[in-house]
């Protein structure tokens, strides 16, 4: 009889096991079930639609340092499969990587459809048999007949030797039932990338203005991030946020995404700096309007926005200013408070916190401790990176991992 995989998910780690599991072991009947009716939906969507692949990291004790949850077994792991093998492997496929200079890395296409046309592609060259609109209601393991028994949607039915979950993460504890079932345990998964709402907040008028590098510092903790920081409607995003909601996942929702933040928008500026500094500032510009002189690169509705908040009229010179408007412009620029009340995911982009306990999966396999031929990869297991390509770094090294394995002549069945 052939052996028979199934790879619960079609993203892309559920993609790059069973791609990579078909390629190392051609006698291998590989299935990916996937629930909805899209495939590497992730995929498409990242990075704006140009897939943010991985991140010019090639030190895995640095590389490690990007992921709030999960470094002592990524630094396992990424000795096995890491961000050179990633470019490595999709150049040997005809997909050239490139690296901007933030280190985010993206097809030389700027596309996201290359990556999906690669991946969908190895799966038909090796004949990965792919069903959609198919969800896994439960799972079953007979120890005596070391079968999987998936019990799917429309009553239907199906068996098989070997099974690597990669269904991506759950937002829900519940979601996990049918894994708990079979013995392991969760850690209780909560939204990491998200960003903050600033209900009612003047600021929000400017949505779209961006600074490309500001500090986040969230009152009461030790959270403190910097990046690039982007105005919405709805509040403050971009990659210093997302960056400060990764680190913080579990305080913040302890504080039910309820809380106080500074943002200094000046990126070579503390407030202690910019106070020692700003007699000089003023000298260098003092005939001169405070609105035409900006000279802190900010965009000049952010600056204007300031001027207004600081009580300056725009067309007072920069010597007419007065200690107490200079005081509270010199804080507005370097110590900002905004109160933060929800927070705003993105179902595509959506990353959790949480999930397969890491104690329980062999870091060098993917392979469950509790059970035989159960394999994972991907969100499911409680690791998580910051913005910037770690989260699928991860995806491609775990379903590397779990590929190579269970093509091992060692996994015998």
């Amino acid at each position: 009889m052939q052996k028979q995989l199934v790879v619960i998910g079609g993203g892309a780690a559920g993609f790059f096991c069973a791609v990579n599991a078909a390629r190392l072991d051609p006698s291998l009947k590989v299935i990916i079930v996937e629930k909805s009716n899209k495939l590497l939906s992730k995929v498409k969507v990242s990075g704006g639609g140009r897939c943010n692949v991985t991140h010019a990291c090639f030190d895995i004790a640095e590389l490690i340092k990007r992921y709030p949850r999960g470094k002592n077994f990524l630094k396992k792991t990424f000795h096995w499969f890491s961000t050179k093998d990633t470019i490595n492997w999709f150049e040997e496929r005809g997909v050239k990587l490139k690296a901007e200079p933030d280190g985010r890395m993206f097809p030389v296409t700027d596309s996201s459809q290359t990556i999906i046309d690669c991946l969908v592609r190895e799966a038909n060259k090796f004949g990965v048999e792919v069903r959609m609109n198919t969800e896994v209601k439960n799972i079953t393991f007979n120890r005596d007949t070391q079968q999987f028994y998936f019990q799917l949607s429309g009553s239907r039915t199906l068996e098989a030797d070997l099974c690597c979950v990669a269904t991506g993460g759950f937002a829900k504890e519940t979601q996990f039932d049918w894994l708990k079932q079979l013995g392991h345990t969760i850690e209780s998964p909560i939204p990491s990338l998200f960003t903050f709402n600033l209900p009612g907040n003047a600021i929000t008028q400017l949505m779209g203005v961006s600074v490309e590098k500001a500090t986040i510092k969230v009152i009461g903790t030790k959270l403190q991030e910097s990046g690039p920081l982007l105005i919405t409607h709805w509040g403050l995003s971009g990659p210093a946020t997302l960056k400060t909601s990764a680190w913080g996942a579990r305080d913040l929702a302890v504080k039910q995404y309820d809380f106080t933040i500074l943002v200094n928008w000046l990126a070579y500026h503390t407030e202690q700096s910019l106070r020692e500094d700003w007699q000089d500032i003023r000298n260098r510009f003092a005939a001169q309007k405070i609105y035409s002189k900006n000279p802190f690169g900010l965009p000049n509705r952010l600056w204007s926005f300031f001027l207004q908040q600081s009580g300056i009229d725009e067309s007072k010179r920069w010597t007419d200013v007065s200690s107490k408007e200079q005081n509270k412009l010199i804080q507005l620029l370097t110590a900002a408070e905004f109160h933060v009340k929800g927070k705003t995911t993105f179902k595509e982009e959506f990353v959790t916190c949480g999930g397969i306990k890491l104690s329980e999966v062999d870091a060098n396999t993917m392979q469950s401790r509790i059970i035989p031929h159960l394999f994972f990869a991907g969100e499911i297991l409680d690791v998580d990176g910051i913005t910037g390509g770690f989260n699928f770094q991860h995806a491609w090294t775990s379903g590397w991992i779990a590929a190579k394995a269970i093509a091992s002549p060692s996994t015998s069945i």
